[in-house]
Order: structure tokens, then C-alpha cells, then sequence
């Protein structure tokens, strides 16, 4: 199988050549990044970045379901989850039309 993600050390090692920082300072700054997301998206705030995309709070609406092993009826609470909407740059990149 193609290894098809990019791991952290990975990620720090391409931002600090990109960058041209050391990879110390470089995992400092994705570090920092991750933080802020997780913090703003912790307060229910979303975080837009033109021409990459928007990390955003959804609500998600209580449901019925089934209990697999007794198969009695549940219901599953609403909840919020962390969601990630691309650009339409970033949808055109992966797609291949640029």
C-alpha cells in the first residue's frame, strides 16, 4: 500500500525547507498553528484561510439509531464536531485542473 499521508516530522521538515528555518523553529510554528485551531475551535470559532479553506464547529442534530449487538432502539445525543470546508483553489489543485 502507498503510504498516502504525510506524517508531522514530515510536515515540519517540509515547512522548514520551504521556510528555511531550522526544523526546531519550524516545529514551533506547527505547533503553534495546531494550537490555534484547536483553542478557536474549542470556543466555537471558526478559522478561515483564504485560498486554503475553513475550519469550522458543526452542530450535528440528534438521531435515532440501533443498538448493533441488541438491536434496540437508541438515540444518539447531538454534538458538535470539527469540520474542514477546502477553497475552491484547493478543490481545483486536488482534482487537477491547475
Amino acid at each position: 500500500m502507498a503510504k498516502d499521508f504525510l506524517t508531522k516530522a514530515e510536515l515540519v521538515s517540509q515547512v522548514a525547507k520551504k521556510a528555511g528555518l531550522k526544523k526546531v523553529d519550524a516545529e514551533k510554528a506547527v505547533n503553534a498553528f495546531i494550537e490555534v485551531v484547536k483553542d478557536n475551535l474549542g470556543k466555537g470559532k471558526g478559522v478561515r484561510l483564504i485560498g486554503f479553506g475553513t475550519f469550522a464547529v458543526r452542530q450535528r442534530k440528534a438521531r435515532k439509531s440501533r443498538n448493533p449487538r441488541t438491536g434496540e432502539p437508541i438515540t444518539i445525543p447531538a454534538t458538535k464536531v470539527p469540520a474542514f470546508k477546502p477553497s475552491a483553489s484547493l478543490k481545483a489543485l486536488v482534482a487537477g485542473k491547475k
